[in-house]
Order: structure tokens, then C-alpha cells, then sequence
């Protein structure tokens, strides 16, 4: 665990924890991005260690479903967690296709590795895609939720690769109700990875409304156990999304046509005359909402 000396930015840990990452020969490269980690969560020597102290928690061994974030550093977990019967909800990669659900009883055993790839878990026979809509029906409740990270305060705030991709996908499953606030949410890091966050330092590591912080953090040979962070108490913030976000991620668009849908159903409940139309034009959010209404009618994937 390393210790933030004077004040500086997020930037500024992430840059030092990648640098001794390299330095202490601890990082994995990754077969396509290499040492590049602005583009990857890398997996480290010792995970596998981490992993087992993980396993051993009550809240992965009571967990029927378990969210994995689709981090190198936790395809083993993946592994281990459809080895031990359990359901896996992941996402693709930047969330681009969505997320994909890793059932263990509807795969063969020995497939099962690959299904814990990225490049193995999209193919025939192995997962299977999961639209905001078959969320409830598929999934249900999710006991247990895993990240990895580019850096990570002691006190459970995530520095990542600065993209939000984790933060957004429990804003999702929190909309959906597949997740609530009494979700436990652990991190698997290097021991480099941990930033002891001092008193006089602590605004470096402020957990901003979307922030999603983690009860656990998980090294290779111990546990920390973090308390007094809140979750955020709602889902996705669209006034804070980045337009490319909403024009990239297609699940996200889903979900705005869904609730758009369901506060028409609202305004409706109890009222037996027909709306007035309105006098002003349709904003762009309600645009969007309309015409992602018009594609769940149609039986249409996002």
C-alpha cells in the first residue's frame, strides 16, 4: 500500500500506481493493448491469491448471481465462479453490447474457461446477451459485485481507467432493481494498488454522486473491510453522462426509452381522458425516448 504524500490529482495516483505496477514487474500485458492501462484493467501476479480470500467470504458463497466487471484482472474469478456453480453477469467490452449473462448449468464444463474470456463469452452455446427489459425475468437479484481497478483509496473510492464503465453499469442494475445499497461491492487490486488516504489529503478521494465505492478491497494476502461510504441512492444520472456515452452504449438508450415508457404508463394510471397534446416541441431526451419505445414494440433489440 503505497501513501499519498501531498495533495495532487486523481491523474497524477493513477500515473504513479501504473508506473509501479511496471516497476515492481507486478502487472500483466494484455494481448492486444499491451502495458497500455488507460485502455485495461491489468491482471498482476498474485490474483489468484486474491481470489481465494474472495471465495471465502459469506457474501460470495450465499451469492446465486454474482456481477464480474469485465477486467483482466478478474478473469479468474470469472473462472472460479462458474466452476462453483454460480451465475455470472458481466458486461462487453466499454458496455458496447451490452451485458452478457455466463450461466454455468446452460454451458458445458469445458467451455467454461472460455466463457470467462472476453473473446470466449459472446460465441454460440456460451453467454448470453441480456437486454434491460429481460433483466427482471433472467437475472433477478444480484448478491455480490466485483471490480477491479487502477487505483484504489483505502477508504473504497475506485480510480479507474477514468471511463465510469463500473459506475455505470450499477446504475442500471440499481434502476432496474437488481442491485440496491446493501449490495456488497468488493475490489481485486495489487497491494500497489492501495492508496492510504490521510486526513489532510482526503478530498483527492471524494466519491462524486455516481461513484459507486467498494465495501471490500481484496489483496493477495489480505482483506480490508471499508464502512461508512454511502452508495449513491439512485440509478443513472443522465444530466452528468457524456453525449458519447448515450450515443456508444446502446443498453443505456434501452433504458431511457424504458422509463420514458413507464412515467407515459404513470401519468396515465388513474386518468380515463386522453392527454392534451403538448403545445411545446418534444425535447431531444424525449425524442430519443419515443423512438427507443417505438423499438421494444417492435420486439427490437437496442
Amino acid at each position: 500500500m503505497s501513501t499519498i504524500g501531498s495533495p495532487t490529482s486523481k491523474y497524477a495516483h493513477r500515473l504513479r500506481v501504473w508506473t509501479d505496477l511496471r516497476r515492481l514487474n507486478a502487472a500483466l500485458p494484455d494481448s492486444r493493448f499491451g502495458f497500455d492501462f488507460s485502455a485495461f484493467i491489468p491482471d498482476f501476479r498474485g490474483s489468484s491469491s486474491a481470489i481465494e480470500h474472495l471465495v471465502d467470504l459469506p457474501c460470495y458463497k450465499s451469492s446465486r448471481t454474482i456481477f464480474i466487471a469485465p477486467d483482466n484482472s478478474l478473469q479468474g474469478l470469472r473462472f472460479r465462479a462458474l466452476k462453483d456453480g454460480k451465475r455470472v453477469l458481466t458486461t462487453t467490452y466499454a458496455i458496447r453490447r451490452g451485458f452478457i449473462l455466463l450461466d454455468p448449468g446452460r454451458i458445458e464444463q469445458d467451455s467454461l474457461q472460455l466463457a470467462s474470456l472476453l473473446d470466449g463469452m459472446e460465441r454460440p452455446s456460451i453467454g448470453t446477451s441480456v437486454s434491460i427489459s429481460q433483466m427482471h425475468e433472467q437475472i433477478g437479484r444480484i448478491g455480490l459485485c466485483v471490480t477491479g481497478a487502477g487505483a484504489i483509496g483505502s477508504n473504497g473510492i475506485r480510480i479507474g481507467k477514468d471511463h465510469g464503465f463500473f459506475d455505470l453499469a450499477w446504475g442500471m442494475l440499481f434502476d432496474r432493481e437488481l442491485v440496491n445499497t446493501e449490495t456488497p461491492v468488493a475490489a481485486i487490486v495489487h497491494q500497489c494498488q492501495v492508496v492510504q488516504v490521510e486526513q489532510h489529503d482526503a478530498e483527492q478521494f471524494v466519491a462524486a454522486p455516481w461513484d459507486v465505492p467498494c465495501n471490500l478491497i481484496i489483496i493477495p494476502d489480505k482483506v480490508y473491510r471499508v464502512a461508512g461510504l454511502p452508495k449513491p441512492q439512485s440509478g443513472i444520472l443522465w444530466n452528468k453522462l457524456e453525449p458519447k456515452q448515450l450515443e456508444s452504449i446502446l443498453v443505456l438508450q434501452e433504458l431511457k426509452g424504458i422509463q420514458m415508457m413507464e412515467k407515459i404508463m404513470k401519468a396515465g394510471t388513474g386518468n380515463p381522458e386522453p392527454a392534451k397534446p403538448k403545445e411545446t416541441e418534444p425535447s431531444a431526451d424525449e425524442l430519443l425516448g419515443i423512438q427507443m419505445m417505438e423499438r421494444i414494440m417492435k420486439g427490437l433489440k437496442p
